[in-house]
């Protein structure tokens, strides 16, 4: 056998059905589409959610509540956390990332105060909690936050 003998299964390869060709290729006028009703016209789709009239279950159903559209999300650490850079005397952002505690930086990273450390640490972070701030500096440390 060589690859020159190679065929599709006899059947497996149909013509392209070409419509909207004239009334003597038999898929004329129509094109396939009937005679009346909303498929048959252009722009003849329903929106998606649709229910025929009804009114549709996202307008049936009540909001509550407010969504701020310009909520910051913030990845969170915890001073916890900081204990594998003993030894170091300043943690940045990057440090973070690449330690693997924050998967998705999102809108930045957040250090909430949860946990203890016992060595003076200055952390570059883009926002931290009050009491994070005063366990780093009650111990010698320091906190800079980005903007």
């Amino acid at each position: 056998m060589k690859l020159s003998d190679l065929k599709p299964i006899p059947g497996s390869i149909k013509k392209r059905k070409r419509v909207g060709r004239g009334t003597g290729s038999g898929h004329g006028t129509t094109a396939g589409y009937g005679n009346k009703g909303q498929r048959s016209t252009s722009g003849g789709t329903k929106a998606k959610g649709f229910e025929g009239g009804q009114m549709p279950l996202t307008r049936r159903i009540p909001k509550r509540g407010f969504k701020n559209p310009f909520r910051k999300e913030y990845a969170i650490i915890s001073i916890d956390d900081l204990n594998v850079f003993k030894g170091k005397d300043k943690v940045s952002v990057e440090d973070i990332l690449q330690a693997g505690f924050v998967k998705k930086m999102k809108d930045g990273i957040k250090l909430l105060s949860g946990g203890e450390i016992d060595f003076p640490i200055k952390v570059v972070v883009h926002k931290a909690s009050k009491k994070a701030i005063d366990k780093i500096k009650s111990l010698g440390g320091d906190v800079e936050v980005l903007i």
